[in-house]
Formats: structure tokens, sequence, C-alpha cells
């Protein structure tokens, strides 16, 4: 199932931290893309560094509650801690959609419920998959378009 997973890190290196996130993935799942490394203004939370997002779109046979396993699985091997809400953090791994998968599940909420709020999500998504649906909300082109319109 094709898979759209957010990254994003403001602690330490950003970008080595973001490079082996990316590399560990590779390794785990048939990756398909990555976008550049765009810098961000943290969202919520404490006052703290800017972020480096970025979006990978991947194939995976697993299920998204084993995927998700899998993902938090780099973000320990990495050193996440998660200490506080929106905070500042070494490493952050999302996932936004798993095909066109819609779960209220608290534990698996797809797609991501703030995706399309959020600019350092669809930017980078659109720039690799110009193409993209975010199930439930529509093109990611215009979802970003009305985001900037919105901040004008």
């Amino acid at each position: 199932m094709k898979a759209v997973i957010a990254l994003g890190a403001n602690l330490d290196d950003p970008k080595a931290a973001m490079e082996l996130a990316v590399g560990l993935l590779k390794e785990a799942t048939d990756f398909l893309a990555v976008s550049s490394f765009h810098k961000t203004k943290p969202v919520g939370g404490p006052p703290q560094d800017d972020f480096l997002n970025a979006i990978c779109i991947i194939e995976s046979e697993l299920t998204p509650r084993e995927l998700l396993n899998l993902m938090h699985g780099i973000e320990k091997s990495m050193g996440r801690l998660r200490e506080e809400k929106w905070g500042p953090r070494v490493i952050d791994l999302d996932l936004i959609t798993y095909g066109d998968l819609v779960s209220s599940d608290p534990d698996v909420l797809l797609p991501h419920p703030r995706a399309h709020e959020r600019a350092f999500v669809l930017a980078p998504w659109l720039e690799i998959d110009p193409q993209a649906q975010l199930p439930g909300h529509g093109p990611v082109e215009q979802l970003l378009s009305s985001l900037q319109l919105d901040s004008i």
C-alpha cells in the first residue's frame, strides 16, 4: 500500500537526523520518493528552533499499525523522547496517509488529523506528487493554496 510519511526535526543536527531517518525508512520499506528538506517555523508548543520538514512516499505490505510501530521504533532508536506535546524533537515521523484508508481508531488516525492545516506537510508532498490527494479533504494543491491565501 502506498503511504505518505512526514518527517521533522529541530534538535541537535536536524539535517543529519532527517537523512538517517530517510535511510532507515529506505532499508525497511519499498521507498519511492523523498522531498527536499524545508525549513519551517514551529507550530504550537513552546518557543523552539525552526524545524526541517520533508515528506517520504513508500510502498508497504505492513498494516497501518505495523507501519506506525516501525516508525516509532525508528524514532526511539534515534533518541526521540516524548516529553512535551509539540515540543522540540530529534526526529518526528507521522503517518499522513495509508492509501485511501480513513480510520478513526485513536491509535491509527488516518489521514493524519491536522495534515490539511499544515503547509509544512502539504508543500513538500506536492513537490514529489503533484497529483496528491488527501482522503476526505481533496487535492493537496488546493489545500496548500487555501492555506497560503488565508495567511495573506
